[in-house]
Parts: structure tokens; sequence; C-alpha cells
């Protein structure tokens, strides 16, 4: 059976990735990879392997002598963390899709997935129901990165015929693995201060509206695009797709309808300027009319879920 393996698989999306892609695929079919010296605990019944996705010898080597022939690539430094390096962060999200690329046109691999974001997205893009095909005037250095792999994978579908995947994340929420240094991460963060504190200081302003999605359905997502008939793919840049829109103040009243004493503040950084750059809703049609696309989790279920389930102990 060909082996499947996730780069990035200790990341907030890699995680939840990874045990759904082995519940479909089989443990041993499913290999986890991360830079960190071991896997999170919850993945440890699979494989691990310890790869550095800049060291492309060893990426190739590996790929190469496991016959690995899906990869889901998903090394990256966010938003908010990655402005605080740009060189690094360019570096690590540009230079290891180059070597999956590769190794896809080469024949090594059969099919990659690879996510962009919204963040492709800048000040000049329509911001209500922003559109598949529209202005991108990216304003960050994970934004611009996001924009240039897009370029490069359709590059690399039209030119050499590589099967290369993709959707545009937007601001995803799970209880199973902490915030990765993203500029949505507050919709991850106030979950587990709202059981730890019952209070939570924002670092975006009240009124900020951007696209976010429960994870289970970005994962459900992931692996319908991965699945779906070739033909059925028609977008080879980034496919848009759309949860739910809301503000911190609709997110903590939603909280509150739950947990009537939970109160919030709100100490916008630079964050917010990221977050203004950004689009407050998503058109995401294209999705929906090739492949199938359609959401289970809006707002409400959502919280209720997370404060069900979030772990502060795992805050620690």
């Amino acid at each position: 059976m060909s082996k499947t393996i996730v780069i990035g698989a200790c990341g907030q999306i890699g995680t939840e990735l990874t045990l759904e892609l082995r519940k479909i695929k089989g443990i041993n079919s499913v290999i986890a990879a991360d830079v960190k010296d071991e896997s999170p605990e919850i993945l440890k019944d699979g494989i691990y392997v310890k790869m550095d996705i800049l060291n492309s010898l060893m990426v190739r080597e590996y790929i190469i002598k496991h016959q690995i022939k899906e990869v889901y690539l998903l090394a990256a430094l966010l938003s908010a963390t990655a402005e605080k390096n740009p060189d690094f962060a360019w570096r690590l999200n540009m230079e290891g899709l180059f070597t999956i690329l590769e190794l896809a046109k080469e024949g090594h691999i059969t099919k990659i997935f690879w996510p962009s974001s919204i963040a492709v997205f800048g000040p000049t893009t329509p911001k209500d129901n922003t559109p598949q095909v529209t202005v991108m005037e990216p304003t960050t250095v994970y934004g611009i990165s996001k924009q240039a792999g897009e370029r490069w994978c359709e590059y690399y579908f039209n030119k050499f015929g590589v099967d290369v995947r993709s959707i545009r994340y937007p601001g995803l929420i799970s209880y199973t693995s902490l915030p990765g240094g993203g500029t949505t991460d507050y919709a991850v963060d106030i979950f587990y201060k709202a059981k730890a504190e019952n209070t939570f200081n924002c670092f975006l302003s009240a009124d900020t509206e951007l696209p976010m999605m429960y994870m289970e359905d970005a994962i459900r997502a992931t692996i319908e695009l991965m699945e779906a008939p070739s033909e059925k793919v028609k977008i080879r840049s980034s496919y848009n797709l759309s949860g739910c829109s809301f503000t911190p103040a609709q997110l903590a009243k939603e909280i509150q309808q739950i947990q009537p004493g939970f109160t919030i503040t709100y100490s916008p950084d630079f964050r917010q300027q990221i977050a203004d750059s950004w689009p407050n809703s998503i058109d995401d049609l294209s999705a929906r009319e090739d492949w199938g696309w359609k959401e289970k989790y809006g707002v409400s279920e959502m919280v209720r879920i997370m404060l069900e389930n979030v772990d502060v102990n795992s805050m620690v």
C-alpha cells in the first residue's frame, strides 16, 4: 500500500489531520513528520520521523526510500510569528514547497496538499464575500509567501502536470492542539482563558470580523479535496473556503450564553494591523460547485463544543 506523509504533523492542523488520515488509511500507512524530537502523545501509535523541511536532501532521501506517494506539506511559520522573523519565514514557507514540487515533477510523488490562507488577501481586496479571483496585495511575509506558493503550485500543475491541491484556510478553531502563532488564534485562546480565568484580554478590537472555521470542518474539507477526482479540481492555485465569520465581541456574547459571568477586554497590538488587511467574509462558491464542499458547524455549536472540551491543564 502506498504511504502518506504529513510534514508539520505536530502543528494545529497537522495533529488532527494525521489522526483522521490514519483512521481512513490505517495507522501504518500515514507517517507523521515534524522538526520536533518527539511527536505529541496523541500521535505515538503510528510512525513518527524527525524531519526538517529545510533539509531538502534528507526529505528527498526519506520520501524516495520509503516510496511515499502522497504528501501533506503543512510546515510553515504563521502570520504573527512570521512578522518577527521574516527571513526565516520566507525560507521555511517557500523552500520546502519547492522540494516537494520537484519530487512530484520527477515522478516520486503522485499527489500533494499544500495549504494557503486568507493571508493572501490584502487591504485592497474586497472585504465582504471576497471572491475566488480578486485583487491580492498581501502586506505580511506570511501572506506574500502564500501568494507566491499559490502561483508556483499552479505553474507546476500547468507546466509539469503535478497534482497539487490547496485550500485558503480561514482562522481555524480546535481544542486538540494549542495555537501556533496566527492572528486568528485569539478565537482558540479565548476558550482556555474563559474556563481557567472567566475573563479574556483580546489582542484584536471588539469589531474585527474575520472568517473562521471549526477544525473538524477544515480537516474534512482537506480530505474531500484530496479524494476528489482530478477533473473536478479546477483551481490549482488555491480554493476559497468558508465556515462562518464573527468578531471578538460576537464570540464573547456566544460564550456568555453558556457562561454568563465571562468578561472580555480589548488591547489591540501589532496583530490588529494584520487582521485589518484580511477579509470579513469569504465567497467559496467554486469549492461548493467543483467538489461539493459544505460546512457543518456554525458559531453556536462550535462554542458549545469548545467549552466542553478545552483542557486548561494543557496550557501549562
